[in-house]
């Protein structure tokens, strides 16, 4: 299995371009700054994107980085675990600088991937035994 990553940490200038990397995804980890809260407030707006442009079957992960700075924070966990719920995707909070959560939340990403590839590839081999015929004569 091989994945690649691409980030384009937000930025508006790579919007344009990341949306065409949107195409034949399976999965985003869509991460905002809990000490920012612009950044909290566009995940709606790249969620919108992902939808449009990924379809509502890939699956999404919703970070909130730098919970190592508690006392600069902006954005309540609550608003975080609610915007997830909302969204039916799992929450994490995490600290990149001080590696919490980081390795779960791309490991709950990848299985939930995984499973979802393996229960298409799964579905494909499915043959039905019990086909009906269907009477070509009314006559009793």
């Amino acid at each position: 299995v091989t994945i690649s990553f691409r980030d384009t940490a937000g930025q508006e200038r790579f919007h344009t371009l990341s949306t065409s990397y949107f195409r034949g995804a399976q999965g985003f980890v869509l991460v905002y700054d809990i000490t920012n809260l612009k950044s909290f407030q566009s995940i709606t707006v790249w969620m919108n994107d992902i939808y449009e442009k990924a379809g509502d079957e890939v699956d999404v992960i919703l970070l909130g980085n730098k919970c190592d700075k508690e006392a600069e924070r902006v954005v309540p966990k609550q608003k975080g675990e609610k915007l997830a719920w909302e969204y039916g995707m799992p929450f994490f909070e995490t600290s990149a600088k001080e590696n919490v959560n980081i390795e779960h939340a791309f490991s709950v990403l990848t299985k939930e991937i995984l499973e979802k590839k393996s229960c298409v590839l799964h579905d494909l081999d499915v043959v039905s035994l019990n086909e009906t015929k269907k009477r070509t004569c009314c006559a009793f």
